[in-house]
């Protein structure tokens, strides 16, 4: 692999860390809820703040990315999330716990950015849908680390072991990306000033050319944070009585399934370029079905082989939402792409936000079924939005 693959692998890493540390939950959320004294309607409140803090960083670190470089930004946001991940670590409490969340979220907010966007500024545009679903195929084996493993050290260690090694993987990353990647010093933008550039990027999210993408992402991100890093773990454990460990190795089918996914997505977006809006329904459509069927097979007494079935065709389908980066690059030229990407990805956790406090209030009045289902319910309605506005020009 040549130096410029290298380094986006090495970016990349951050995205592992980060899908490693906000999945944390799914696998710890019974002890989380007794030792922090949480709901599960405060448990869902709480780990919301970590996709807000996120969206909201979104603006900024979309203006970091095109004015100061990646491997800066990169740099400083990874020392960011070491930082958080040692303040849930030795969290006593909501608040505290909250206060980590959220700088986590600032942390975790370019992790995926920064990898997409060194590429989009470096490959040309035919390679780039195809090395954006390696950078997030790769980027998910994050969960792998957050499933069975996860399951383990929470059993012999507690939880919060689990953050102190998501913070050393953190400390990892920084150190490979320091090593490896080379970056040309970002051109100086005298005549812009940083507001100007902020508010390009809300413009850029407001836009014709990026609407659609914006408005399906809006639940896309959303509903893989709900099910595999939030819910999955309590629907098999609470629902349906599995034991820790073996939740974990059913919510690892998930998790290959969120690894392979978005490499075939990938090639299905180079293959069909001219079909990649109606691969984006198909996906997004195909997984709030598959939610619909894990919650009915709640009902109808299905076991932990039928669940492990349903959450992996889940994460195959909903893998397809990598389309959404090719979508928002083919749009903007190269000089705007940090900015664009980062305004679709603010949907992206905007969304998760909102609709992971939906969520709990969800549990807390019908269970974990019901916020398994706002989820399926939101990609139904924002994948019908998508139909309904028009392409960019």
């Amino acid at each position: 692999m040549d130096l410029l693959g290298l380094s986006v692998l090495a970016l990349a890493l951050g995205h592992v860390f980060s899908n490693a540390v906000r999945t944390v939950p799914a696998m710890a959320a019974d002890v989380l809820q007794r030792d922090l004294g949480l709901s599960a309607e405060g448990l869902g409140a709480l780990t919301g703040a970590f996709p807000a803090a996120f969206a909201l960083a979104m603006l900024p670190v979309g203006v970091a990315l095109d004015r100061y470089g990646v491997k800066r930004t990169a740099l400083a946001l990874m020392g960011v999330s070491a930082v958080g991940s040692l303040l849930a670590a030795v969290a006593t409490g909501p608040w505290s716990m909250l206060a980590a969340q959220a700088v986590l979220g600032i942390g975790c907010s370019g992790m995926l950015m920064c990898p997409i966007t060194y590429a989009a500024k470096n490959l040309p545009p035919q390679k780039f849908g195809l090395w954006g679903g390696v950078i997030q195929a790769f980027g998910n084996t994050g969960m792998l680390l957050s499933a069975s493993p996860l399951a383990l050290l929470v059993d012999h260690a507690g939880w919060r072991a689990g953050y102190v090694a998501c913070a050393l993987l953190a400390l990892g990353a920084m150190a490979a990306v320091a090593a490896i990647v080379r970056e040309s010093v970002a051109p100086a933008q005298a005549r812009r000033s940083v507001a100007e550039d902020a508010r390009d990027v809300v413009t850029l999210a407001l836009s014709r050319d990026i609407r659609g993408p914006v408005v399906i992402a809006f639940a896309s991100f959303a509903a893989v944070l709900g099910v595999r890093g939030l819910w999955g773990g309590p629907w098999l454990m609470e629902v349906k009585g599995l034991p820790r460990l073996e939740a974990g190795h059913v919510l690892l089918a998930c998790t290959v399934a969120l690894i392979i996914g978005p490499a075939v997505a990938g090639l299905l977006e180079r293959r069909f370029q001219a079909h990649r809006r109606a691969l984006l329904v198909v996906g997004h459509l195909g997984g709030a079905a598959m939610i619909g069927l894990l919650v009915l097979g709640g009902a109808l007494g299905w076991g932990a082989g039928a669940d492990a079935v349903v959450l992996a065709g889940f994460g195959l389908l909903i893998s397809l939402q990598v389309i959404c980066f090719a979508l928002v690059r083919a749009a903007v030229p190269p000089e705007r792409v940090g900015r664009a990407l980062s305004a679709m990805n603010m949907s992206f956790f905007g969304g998760a936000a909102v609709l992971q406090a939906a969520s709990g209030a969800a549990a807390a009045a019908g269970g974990v079924g019901a916020a398994l289902l706002v989820f399926a319910v939101a990609l139904v309605a924002c994948t019908l939005a998508f139909l309904r506005l028009p392409g960019p020009r």
